[in-house]
């Protein structure tokens, strides 16, 4: 599910997804689409949205992909389901499979120490230096605190290079120890596209271009928006300004490729969501059951209020990629992401092949 300029909807939307209704459903109900146009209408409507896209994958089969209201204030033009948005940190799940594929080949391995492959690389503490693996990269655990460094990559006007980047990672002073608590990270998925690089022998677009969104027919998706083979029918971004939703200019920064840089439209994104769960007719899976199952693990902990909420969540954690929970006694693992003026979200049931 895409959009442009608010991201409450999501909760409202998953209401839709007859699936998710009960706590064992003995057959599929058919998707209530008037249903689905009715939530989405009243987010529109409530959140001031100029346009969204939704698809629903179920056993397989993509059973609803559109788009509505209109991806530019500015042009008026119609939002479909090929409609361009920027995917923001959605792509880090992307990363991750990128290293998943490379595991698979006997490359690499989730517990590898990064200095194993990146020597310059190092933290504060020398100790957390040595220490530091592929894995912790991914899972938002390195003691760092939220949003640590992401100055130099927000806004796209920062001209710092990866090397720079990681370089400067030795003067970021933790504020937690090392692999005790959660504090959502950008840079060090920078790290892991390096890694990507180094070990693939292509950069992190090209690899993740040729290995993932080719195999999967995702034809219209890119990995930054100057690599788009069609760059028409994409969504301005929008914010309000001066108490009035208007276009506002599309964030675009290349090195943030293995963080937030991946463009596609719910039409192609439905085809990894289709991959990821299976199902009849779905497209092979690129990744071996373990990888995938371990990419989809618990990996960092986090907190459940003690009071019950109408979705019956149990637990809470990061995976490598992915946010992993509970909801009405299925695994859930969803993950959304943000950019100035436009927002993402994919949410699967893999238990229920549903996403």
């Amino acid at each position: 599910m895409l959009l442009s300029h608010s991201r409450y909807w999501l909760l409202a939307c998953l209401t839709s997804l007859p699936a998710l209704a009960q706590t064992a459903p003995p057959v599929t109900a058919p998707l209530d689409v008037a249903a689905v146009d009715a939530v989405v209408a009243r987010t529109l409507k409530a959140f001031d949205v100029p346009g969204m896209a939704v698809a629903v994958v179920k056993d397989g089969q993509v059973v609803l992909a559109k788009g509505y209201g209109v991806s530019s204030l500015a042009t008026k033009a119609p939002t479909d389901a090929n409609t361009l948005f920027g995917i923001a940190s959605n792509t880090k799940a992307f990363t991750t499979a990128a290293l998943g594929l490379l595991m698979d080949e006997g490359k690499l391995r989730w517990d590898d120490k990064v200095t194993d492959y990146i020597p310059e690389f190092k933290m504060y503490d020398p100790y957390v230096t040595a220490e530091f693996t592929v894995r912790d990269l991914l899972c938002h655990r390195s003691g760092l605190g939220l949003g640590a460094g992401d100055l130099v990559i927000f806004p796209d006007s920062a001209d710092f290079t990866v090397k720079d980047i990681i370089h400067n990672l030795r003067y970021f002073k933790p504020v937690s120890s090392f692999r005790s608590q959660f504090d959502y990270d950008n840079n060090l998925y920078l790290v892991a596209g390096e890694i990507i690089t180094r070990v693939a022998g292509q950069p992190w677009a090209e690899f993740v271009q040729t290995r993932l969104l080719k195999p999967l027919g995702m034809s219209r998706s890119a990995t930054d928006f100057a690599r788009l083979p069609d760059p028409t029918n994409i969504a301005d971004a929008h914010t309000p300004v001066g108490g009035r939703v208007q276009v506002i200019r599309r964030y675009q920064n290349s090195i943030t490729g293995p963080v937030a840089g991946i463009y596609s439209s719910v039409s192609d994104l439905s085809q990894w969501a289709r991959m990821l769960l299976g199902g009849p007719g779905a497209p092979a899976p690129l990744l071996k059951p373990a990888t995938q199952w371990e990419i989809w693990s618990p990996q960092t902990l986090l907190k459940v209020g003690p009071t019950p909420n109408s979705y019956n969540t149990h637990f809470a954690a990061y995976g490598l990629g992915w946010d992993v929970y509970d909801m009405k006694g299925y695994k859930e693992v969803s993950h959304d992401g943000a950019l100035p003026g436009m927002v993402t979200a994919v949410t699967l049931v893999p238990e229920l092949r549903l996403g």
